[in-house]
Order: structure tokens, then sequence, then C-alpha cells
């Protein structure tokens, strides 16, 4: 099932590229369902790959001038602390609340995704009424605190709760909040994965080819990103994300 794995990898990269985030977050149920992982080394395995994907996409906004530096790095150490916390609270929780977990946290994206298009207007109306006020810091640092255990606990991104964040409550436009985002997921992802490192088996060969073509297929959906709707391909994207994390709760029912 390996090679049916990779080109699942591809498939991640290439709907990172078109869509500029979400595709990482099937990375687990396809080391799981897929290649035959157990739950905590595939979410463990995960997370560099998430990171890498991140960075990539991180450096090409960066040459747009799409990131902002400062609010990554006070967001992103505050992530880098719950990611890393929230990889060492996965000791004492089992692989099936994980998965459960998972689940519900893509069943949230694909909402995220589905309303992506009012949402995108009604955070630029609350970033429009927050202008005046003063920027909340606590509140921004527990968002970010709360990403990270995220993270941690079942090896996702959170790109759908760090953009909205760094909207409304850094006030960041949207364009650069995606690309601080992208640095601000590298970031925690690799934290998280330090809080697994030693605890669970890692093949490294396998995990290195996955990363790659990961990558390869953003450059890909990068490219071809111009010749689609990006809204058609989002609808469809959570429609999918829908059916997995409805399969992955049913499969894990008996942790609810």
């Amino acid at each position: 099932m390996e090679v049916l794995g990779f080109g699942l990898a591809a498939i991640i990269g290439l709907s990172l590229g078109l869509l500029g985030g979400g595709g990482s977050i099937l990375t687990v149920p396809i080391f799981v369902y897929v290649m035959g992982f157990g739950a905590k080394q595939a979410i463990a395995m995960s997370l560099p790959v998430v990171g890498a994907t991140s960075l990539f996409g991180a450096a090409s906004h960066w040459r747009s001038g799409n990131v902002r530096f400062r609010t990554a790095i006070f967001f992103g150490v505050v992530a880098m602390l719950g990611s890393y916390v929230g990889a060492r609270m996965a000791a004492h929780v089992s692989g099936a609340v994980q998965l459960a977990l998972l689940a519900v946290v893509m069943l949230a994206a694909a909402i995220s995704m589905f309303r992506s298009k009012r949402e995108a207007t009604n955070m630029a109306e609350m970033q429009d009424r927050r202008r005046g006020q003063k920027l909340s810091v606590p509140l921004l640092a527990s968002v970010g605190l709360g990403v990270g255990i995220l993270t941690g606990l079942v090896g996702i991104g959170g790109g759908f709760l760090i953009v909205p964040a760094l909207v409304v409550l850094a006030r960041v436009p949207m364009k650069q909040a995606v690309g601080t985002s992208l640095l601000v997921i590298a970031m925690n992802s690799f934290s998280g994965f330090l809080g697994y490192v030693g605890r669970v088996e890692i093949p490294w060969g396998l995990l290195a080819v996955f990363t790659a073509i990961a990558i390869a297929g953003i450059l890909v959906g990068t490219h071809l990103v111009r010749f689609v709707s990006q809204w058609a391909l989002k609808r469809a994207f959570a429609a999918f994300l829908v059916l997995m994390g409805a399969l992955i709760l049913y499969q894990n029912r008996n942790v609810l």
C-alpha cells in the first residue's frame, strides 16, 4: 500500500497548492488507513510533513511580501509551547480518542470551507470594528496556545483557526494572514514533533519520500491554481472532508 500512500501524498501537496491550505489534514488518515501505521505513530509522522510543506508555502508567500515575521514569531512561539505540551499529553490519551478528535476537527474545517466566502466578509467586518480597539495580546496568545495543543494532539496545522485569529485579533490583512499562518504552522508542527521524538518509532526514509512528493505536489498545484475555480474546489474538498471525518468518527465511535 506504500505506492498508493505516496500517490496520495501528491494529492495532499496538490490540494495545498490549489487551495492554499487544508490538504495536510488528510495526512494522518492516509498514514493510518492506507499505509497501516498506528494512530500515535501516524500523528507523529504527520507533523514533519505538515511542517515542511507549510514552510515551503511560507517561503513562497515571503517572496511576495505576505509574511509578518513579528506576528508569526509571537503567535508561533506560543503555539510551539502548546504543540509540545499537546504532544506530551498524547501519551495519556488513547489513539482512538485522538482519531475521534481529528474527525471532529475535519468536520469543523469542512464547515469553515463551505462558509469561506461569507466568513471572509465577516472577518473583514470584524476587523473594521476592532480597528480602533487595543490589540488583545492575552486573547491572541490563548488562541495560539489552543491551536498548538490541538496540533500536538491530532497532527494538524490548524490554519482554518489561525487565519481568522490573525485577521480579527491581530488585524493582519487576509493575504498576509495566510502567509503568516503557514510560518506559524511550520513552527508549531516541528515543536509538536519534538514532543513525540523518542516515544514512537519514525521510519525516516519513508517519511522523507512522502514529504518530498507532497512538496512536489505543491509546485504543480501552485502552477495549476490559475486555471481552476478555488470556490468550486473548496466545496468539493469540504464535502470529501465531511465524508472522511464521518467515517473516522464512526470507526472510533466507542470513545464517544
